[in-house]
């Protein structure tokens, strides 16, 4: 969720759409993909999930471009199809640029035959997963994605990287201004968490990670190093052993990893660090999956959107724990972060304003931000 920085500018969302949009096309994205990437991040950016957006921009997806291990014309392959399913090979492409593709054709199964699943290898990360259910949610099906990741987190009683943060996503249409969206990782948190936590030059809590020495770590710069270095993990939910039900979000973690690998025939665990044996970049290699479910094949969607409502509004309703301010559901609180945001922009602090600039000056584009003034 969105992060309190010390030192903040804002940034009109569609400015900053349209200098992503061109930062991709300047390293060889067609330009409907670039437009594609782009707005799966903004739309990070709108709902306050501050782990995934522009500050994803220049490591994840820039500097891999660079570095020649993800492609920026994607090959969407579809290598096996029935009127339901799909298998897809996205060739190292554009994560987005291949979910957003998945889950259409998902959707259009779902249209025709009440549901539609897609599965993917060979990918790269693919943004908020959410975004991809949400595509779903908003022609009246239920959306439901996940997707594997490079290793980070450690089986439940280990302490060695195996399992990728391994978000498994639900989102569905409500009666209500927002939907309910469920999109979040498999452990207590999740890299790109950690790096928030890097940006913004704090301390990351008590039990987030764990290193080899089976002791809690709490420098995030220490820890993304340690955790690329295999010498610390991130924690399942629930946390460390099973005496808070760490095994529950082990093996949450493990349907994604199943789920992203095993239909598909996809790389899967250690395979997806982004180094060979000799230490050398290689693609990641990802897995999604994507199952679009239409409501009208089970019922009239306006009742769906009703009980669902009813169900969320009744849980925010319910009996408040002494000194608790409110009972939230899934989706409310980034649909309260855009409205806050979306007259002012996405928040960006020293470092992501330094990234920006880097990127403007390098590609020669031009734009001009406010907070240059002065």
């Amino acid at each position: 969720m969105a992060m309190v920085y010390d030192d903040v500018s804002w940034v009109d969302f569609d400015k900053l759409e349209n200098f992503m949009t061109d930062v991709f096309k300047s390293v060889g994205v067609p330009e409907e993909d670039a437009k594609i990437c782009a707005n799966v991040l903004i739309a990070a950016d709108k709902r306050g999930i501050d782990t995934h957006r522009i500050g994803r921009l220049k490591p994840i997806y820039i500097d891999r471009i660079n570095d020649g291990i993800q492609k920026p014309v994607t090959n969407f392959e579809i290598v096996r199809e029935t009127p339901t399913t799909a298998v897809v090979d996205g060739h190292d492409g554009m994560g987005h640029v291949i979910g957003y593709k998945s889950m259409k054709m998902a959707i259009e199964k779902a249209k025709k035959y009440g549901m539609g699943m897609v599965v993917v290898r060979n990918s790269t990360h693919y943004g908020i997963a959410g975004y991809y259910g949400l595509m779903a949610s908003e022609q009246d099906m239920i959306g439901i994605t996940g997707t594997n990741a490079r290793p980070s987190v450690a089986p439940t009683w280990g302490v060695e990287p195996m399992l990728g943060t391994n978000p498994l996503t639900f989102v569905m249409p409500t009666d209500e201004e927002f939907p309910f969206f469920a999109d979040f990782a498999t452990p207590v948190s999740q890299r790109g968490k950690i790096e928030m936590y890097d940006r913004a030059g704090k301390e990351v809590p008590e039990g987030w990670v764990v290193g080899k020495d089976g002791k809690s770590k709490t420098n995030p710069k220490e820890i993304l190093k340690l955790i690329l270095a295999g010498e610390a993990s991130l924690v399942p939910l629930g946390g460390i052993g099973e005496e808070n039900g760490g095994y529950k979000g082990y093996d949450y973690a493990t349907v994604v990893e199943i789920l992203s690998a095993a239909l598909q025939q996809g790389a899967f665990l250690k395979a997806l660090s982004g180094f060979d044996k000799d230490g050398n970049k290689r693609p990641y290699r990802l897995g999604h999956f994507f199952i679009a479910i239409g409501i009208n094949a089970f019922t009239e969607p306006e009742k769906f959107k009703k009980t669902t409502g009813q169900i969320l509004r009744e849980l925010r309703n319910s009996e408040k724990m002494p000194g608790a301010e409110r009972i939230w559901t899934a989706g409310e609180k980034e649909y309260e972060t855009w409205l806050e945001r979306k007259d002012k922009g996405a928040p960006l602090n020293k470092k992501l304003r330094e990234q920006i600039i880097e990127l403007r000056d390098k590609y020669n584009l031009n734009y001009k931000f406010d907070f240059e003034k002065g």
